[in-house]
């Protein structure tokens, strides 16, 4: 079953493809036509896809299970703008964190051909959105309501974006700045509104709820990406590449990790000058130091604990809710990234 539905969401994304390709809005010739198609098809489908197939789901376990072949399309189409969302962001994402790979293959940036080109080519992928929108929904009364949503939440993880670039200012590289308060801020508004709540959103709008009446689900899907970012954390750290498809950097990168801020919290003051010295350091000896670091303050077991405490806290708000069908979305969803290990 789920295979089918992702089958019949790559055919919606050709078929939106195609539409964007042959905007009237735009006189393509083969040279800019070709590009775009090349573009999209490198940064837009290659991922896991979990957050766009989140809205059919989400929007399938609202309706009960009873969805017609138009309203499938029309979630379908939604959960993309959230994939073509990403894909703005991550184009964006790699050349400042000037990453080398992404979902296994270099980053579009690296691209010989591509390079700065990679700026443009995000703000086309930003501009596909709106366009989407207005072609598939502009009929529907929830149509302002999509079009206030996706520039919310871009508001939201830009400026969730800046608070992570500024933090890592070189030349000010103090990890004792790095605290909890600010890892969990960072990470609301950068990855758990457009990753968690985006999706669950689109898909209560389509269904004709106002997301005003919808507060706590909002508060339980930040959380829920708060659960998710600490997992990425970790895995960027202790993952598998060829299981995660990168390889991680937030230690060179001098990031506001968890893992970090974790070590900080318990790290006496002798290993505390281990972190100030070799972390945000590009040398791999550097990177063991606080690898070895790591390991030495147990941080493997100390987010496991986290990892468990997280998941029942996360169910207890979870069967709070007075709506079964709300329930089931965000179950689905926790059981999507419980334990995961990319």
């Amino acid at each position: 079953m789920a295979s089918d539905l992702k089958s019949k969401f790559l055919e919606v994304y050709e078929a939106l493809k195609s539409e964007l390709l042959h905007d009237p809005a735009f006189e393509f010739d083969d040279d800019s036509r070709q590009w775009v198609e090349k573009m999209l098809d490198y940064n837009v489908p290659g991922g896991k896809l979990n957050r766009g197939l989140s809205v059919v789901d989400s929007y399938k376990l609202l309706k009960g299970g009873n969805v017609t072949e138009e309203e499938l399309f029309l979630a379908c189409a939604l959960g993309w703008c959230i994939e073509w969302f990403q894909a703005y962001f991550l184009v964006l994402d790699d050349m400042m964190d000037e990453s080398h790979t992404r979902r296994g293959q270099p980053c579009w940036f690296r691209l010989p051909e591509v390079g700065l080109i990679a700026a443009n080519d995000a703000v086309v992928l930003r501009n596909h959105i709106p366009r989407i929108l207005k072609k598939h929904f502009r009929g529907m009364p929830y149509y302002v309501d999509l079009v206030d949503l996706f520039n919310e939440v871009e508001f939201q993880t830009a400026s969730g974006q800046l608070i992570d670039l500024i933090t890592t200012i070189v030349g000010e590289k103090d990890p004792s700045k790095y605290s909890l308060s600010v890892h969990r801020r960072i990470v609301q508004f950068k990855t758990a509104y457009y990753s968690f709540y985006l999706p669950v959103a689109c898909a209560l709008v389509m269904f004709g709820e106002n997301l005003d009446d919808h507060v706590q689900v909002k508060e339980v899907l930040v959380e829920m990406g708060n659960y998710f970012q600490v997992q990425d954390d970790y895995l960027d750290c202790f993952g598998a590449p060829d299981v995660i498809g990168k390889i991680g950097t937030d230690i060179e990168d001098f990031k506001c990790s968890w893992m970090v801020v974790k070590a900080l919290e318990l790290a006496n003051e002798e290993q505390k000058k281990i972190l100030h010295e070799n972390y945000g350091q590009k040398d791999l000896a550097s990177v063991a130091k606080v690898k070895e670091l790591y390991n030495t303050l147990n941080l493997q077991g100390v987010f496991e604990d986290y990892e468990n405490k997280s998941y029942e806290k996360l169910i207890k708000s979870i069967e709070g809710h007075p709506s079964n069908a709300v329930q089931e979305v965000l179950k689905s969803f926790l059981g999507k990234i419980y334990k995961r290990q990319k």
